[in-house]
């Protein structure tokens, strides 16, 4: 995710990190290319009685634009929906910790329980990005947990239910009451619900046969576009057909990059500083000092 203090609006028109200029920059110089070749030619193909127009690319601009805007809308609906999945996660552990330190147990206990919920969101995250979790599982469960966890195909769903053991064993010790452990088997829920959702947002992609159909038209139309500019702008022909370009391919990029916003790219959702988070928040109610540092971001305003 990108973090920046506010800027000056000049400058942020000559803003790089984050932008997705470096994705498209390749596309753009082939339109520059046509465009060059739309210059050259045009002569020779206006002796052709080739005489194409802007009127049928004004007409496929508003409908691209439109179906741009439905294709963004849907991915930025699903990186919405990871944040807010995230952000709920935070508060359940919360509430889960705050639950297990009002019943008598003594330190090593709830500190036990705070390892099974940290390693619980570190594994989920390893599993959406496709990381080793091992070396933040060893670190962080509690010792009679971790081989347990760590032999696991799917650490986050041995980790939760790990953390039902250990909420089951307390109840059957009679330190929690029926109606406690019954509020803390809600937030268990809760966290199972979490993990569900990332991974249907992982697991299902936008079909694939909207985005190809969508990326062929906007590759199209800017490959063509030069052709039907050329006519009335002449030596601007370059300058107007990349800006517009530009605005076409950039919505086509961002939108494919929000689609996955469990990745490690610019504008993805920042997994990691969000584990570190739930990490510090766990740990401060446990009295559990020093806390692990804030994350901060790297030199390209990048928080990861």
């Amino acid at each position: 995710m990108i973090v920046r203090p506010y800027q000056h609006w000049f400058r942020r028109l000559l803003g790089w990190h984050g932008s997705v200029l470096p994705k498209i920059g390749f596309r753009l110089s082939l339109n520059l290319v046509m465009s060059i070749v739309a210059i050259v030619c045009f002569q020779w193909y206006e002796s052709l009685g080739v005489h194409l127009k802007t009127a049928p690319f004004s007409l496929l601009g508003v409908a691209l634009a439109i179906f741009l805007g439905f294709r963004n809308n849907a991915s930025y609906a699903r990186f919405t929906e990871a944040r807010t999945l995230w952000g709920g996660m935070l508060i359940t552990h919360r509430s889960l910790l705050r639950q297990v330190k009002s019943v008598p147990l003594d330190k090593a206990h709830a500190r036990e329980c705070a390892g099974l919920q940290m390693a619980f969101s570190f594994s989920m995250k390893h599993q959406l990005r496709n990381s080793d979790a091992r070396e933040d599982l060893t670190r962080l469960l509690p010792p009679r947990w971790r081989d347990e966890v760590l032999s696991s195909p799917q650490p986050a769903s041995r980790a939760l239910l790990c953390l039902g053991k250990w909420l089951g064993e307390q109840r059957q010790r009679g330190k929690v009451s029926d109606i406690l452990w019954q509020s803390m088997d809600e937030n268990l829920n809760h966290l199972s619900q979490v993990l569900g959702g990332c991974e249907r947002i992982a697991s299902t992609p936008i079909p694939f046969a909207y985005s190809l159909i969508l990326h062929r038209t906007v590759s199209l139309f800017c490959t063509l576009l030069p052709f039907a500019l050329v006519s009335d702008l002449h030596g601007m022909t370059p300058l107007v057909s990349m800006f517009i370009s530009y605005t076409f391919l950039a919505l086509e990029s961002v939108s494919e990059e929000l689609e996955d916003p469990f990745g490690v790219e610019a504008n993805d959702l920042p997994l990691n500083a969000l584990c570190v988070s739930i990490e510090r928040s766990l740990r401060e109610m446990n009295d559990d000092f020093p806390l692990p540092p804030l994350p901060q971001p790297d030199g390209r305003r990048i928080l990861t």
